[in-house]
């Protein structure tokens, strides 16, 4: 199971407090529901929740809460989760089947669709990176794009649960995430990072930010970013040739985060072409999408970039230097660089969040009133036991 372990701030505060929050957050219908069940007498319900869309199993902050609600609430539930935590579920199967109290539960499927659907959505795609880019680490620096604390938590939650799929088959995934606040869902103690382009800026020059950072921190290993002055290949060589023990050790690290707008130092379309002859030629020799051939020769950090830095450092006989890289590292990118067999070491990314938003919509629905099956005409296939 996952490492949800902290209470929800949710649920603290008195009884009141908990039933009113509740009410002012979930859909008005809900609530009358409950007045008229509770004018005409409580029911035994089963619910079903699931997703349209084929998803990686993620329900561990939505159970976190509905346990807290109905502990308060001095109820009991049941709850069958018909596929684990991280496994792979079909569109239109259910991720949990809920039974307890109409009265206790009615007023809560708002809020529990909340917590469901993008979690097991961005669960799905970070399992996808992960499992495309299966020899490369991932670092979670998914927190600057979430909306608020709660979807901060929600999206790191997300990361370790696909994380933990593609391990199980191989892959080395995420060790860790930007910030300590979600650090324990990938049992990190904190959350990692050495600099921001702002230091750099204040610094005046790449290599200053790194000598900067060593002399602060002279313990830590040293991830320097490089695209700050548009100086990728001279200033990773400037900083190596800085700190060559560190590089030795290979406790060195460049970070490429070239801006779309700009190639690499030295690339232009004719330069990355003749870099991806060199190191992965059959990746060019198919048709590509518009966008596949972007990642793969185009401005930014693609693959060419990539694997021109990769020869770079090699050449200068830094093979120990490790390549971080980010921007843009979605499902589809982080295929295609697979596909080119780009040397990167550690891809830092939340491009698991959501693109499309609509397709993280759980629904929910009763199939069983007091132990009979029921359920609105179409959504048959979610009867347990159904022929």
């Amino acid at each position: 199971m996952s490492r949800v372990t902290r209470r929800s701030a949710a649920t603290t505060g008195t009884r009141a407090d908990l039933d009113a929050a509740i009410a002012a957050r979930t859909d008005a219908y809900f609530n009358r529901t409950k007045a008229i069940v509770e004018k005409f007498g409580d029911s035994r319900v089963t619910y079903a929740y699931f997703l349209r869309r084929p998803v990686v199993s993620a329900p561990a902050l939505m159970l976190r809460w509905l346990n807290e609600v109905v502990a308060a609430r001095g109820e009991r539930i049941d709850i069958e989760l018909p596929h684990p935590e991280g496994a792979w579920v079909g569109a239109g199967e259910p991720i949990a089947y809920i039974t307890g109290s109409f009265i206790t539960l009615v007023d809560l499927e708002t809020i529990l669709l909340q917590k469901l659907g993008p979690a097991c959505v961005a669960a799905h795609n970070a399992y996808q990176m992960c499992a495309a880019l299966p020899k490369s680490a991932f670092l979670a620096m998914e927190a600057r794009h979430c909306a608020g604390a709660e979807m901060q938590e929600m999206m790191a939650y997300a990361a370790s649960v696909g994380s933990r799929a593609a391990q199980a088959e191989g892959a080395r995934g995420f060790i860790g995430n930007a910030n300590d606040a979600t650090a324990h869902y990938f049992g990190a103690p904190h959350g990692y990072g050495t600099m921001p382009h702002a230091l750099i800026g204040y610094a005046g020059s790449t290599l200053r930010a790194a000598e900067m950072f060593r002399e602060t921190f002279p313990d830590n290993d040293l991830t320097v970013l490089t695209d700050y002055f548009g100086m990728e290949i001279t200033d990773a060589l400037a900083v190596c040739q800085r700190f060559p023990d560190l590089a030795a050790a290979g406790r060195l690290s460049v970070r490429l985060d070239t801006h779309g707008g700009r190639f690499l130092e030295g690339l232009d379309p004719q330069a990355s072409y003749a870099v991806m002859e060199r190191h992965a030629p059959g990746a060019i020799r198919r048709y590509r999408s518009h966008n596949e051939l972007r990642y793969l020769i185009g401005t930014g950090v693609s693959a060419a970039a990539i694997w021109r830095m990769r020869e770079t450092l090699d050449d200068a006989g830094f093979i120990r230097v490790k390549i971080v890289a980010s921007s843009g590292f979605g499902v589809e990118k982080c295929s295609v660089l697979a596909d080119a067999h780009t040397p990167i070491d550690v891809v830092g990314t939340g491009s698991f969040i959501p693109e499309t938003w609509g397709e993280t919509y759980a629904t929910a629905d009763i199939v069983a009133y007091d132990g009979e099956p029921r359920v609105k005409i179409g959504r048959e296939f979610l009867l347990r036991d159904r022929a």
